[in-house]
């Protein structure tokens, strides 16, 4: 009895701690969606039903019908009161003007509107953001919508955005991850070309400080052959002292005082092995 009474006691304990959390949980989801009064539920529903069956239709002709080539000529002004006084909507001439380059662009992409499906509208601030999905020949899109949070619901932007598909989602992603490992092997490449050019640049710097070393020994005389030129030196005193001790005696011979009128013309080896 003791052991189920406490396993009641803990049962209860579990139980009471899973219905907190659900009630914490609870109290989160509620304080995260902001309940909207009647009188801004009405606007909201209108909001939708002013952007689908109003705005993207209009939009829509505009573009086939070639508006926007008038539209440039007009001023912002004036873009305000015609689109007032034609189709009885108040708009921004700005916003209108965006919004025909926006949905010209955008059905070029998707083709003919076949088919507005359902709109969602949040409620930010001065403005309601209608977003609204678009059925295309080519693809589908959504359409952007925003009007004044107020009883005139003025236009103040609208845009028409392709929604890619998984095939092209997929071939993005493909062309991005090309993209980046081309460039990192690019990067790689010039690294490594750069690294085998520091060769070449150690020859250059070779080349550059061997010139200098040769333009110096270039300009320094070399140095005469100091052996020889002793040599010869020691040869022609040799000879000049023959001459004068051969003259000497010559002179001595005839009688003359002095040497001044022989004159040597030459000096032959006597071999005195012959007899």
């Amino acid at each position: 009895m003791a052991q189920s009474r406490k396993g009641d006691i803990k049962m209860k304990k579990y139980l009471a701690l899973i219905c907190t959390i659900a009630c914490i949980f609870g109290l989160t989801a509620c304080g995260g969606e902001e309940k909207l009064t009647d009188y801004m539920q009405q606007k909201v529903d209108i909001a939708k039903q002013h952007a689908t069956e109003q705005i993207i239709p209009l939009f829509q002709d505009l573009v086939e019908n070639g508006a926007k080539d008038i539209i440039d000529e007009y001023t912002a002004e004036e873009i305000e009161y015609s689109i007032g006084t034609n189709y009885s909507l108040n708009s921004d001439g700005n916003a209108v003007a965006k919004g025909i380059s926006s949905f010209e662009s955008g059905l070029e992409s998707i083709g003919s509107i076949v088919s507005i499906g359902e709109a969602e509208a949040v409620v930010d601030g001065n403005q309601i953001v209608v977003n609204v999905q678009i059925d295309g020949e080519l693809k589908d899109a959504e359409a952007e919508v925003v009007l004044s949070n107020d009883m005139f619901f003025t236009l103040e932007s609208i845009s028409l955005n392709p929604v890619s598909t998984m095939g092209e989602l997929m071939v993005k992603a493909a062309l991005n991850t090309l993209l980046g490992m081309g460039t990192v092997f690019a990067v790689l490449i010039l690294i490594s070309l750069v690294i085998y050019c520091f060769k070449f640049i150690s020859i250059a710097q070779d080349k550059m400080k061997k010139k200098p070393q040769a333009a110096e020994e270039a300009k320094t005389p070399a140095p005469a052959p100091v052996q020889e030129a002793v040599e010869e030196v020691s040869d022609e005193t040799d000879d000049l002292e023959l001459v004068a001790v051969i003259a000497a005696a010559i002179a001595a011979s005839e009688g003359a005082v002095t040497t001044d009128g022989f004159v040597v013309r030459s000096i032959r080896k006597v071999n005195r092995s012959r007899r």
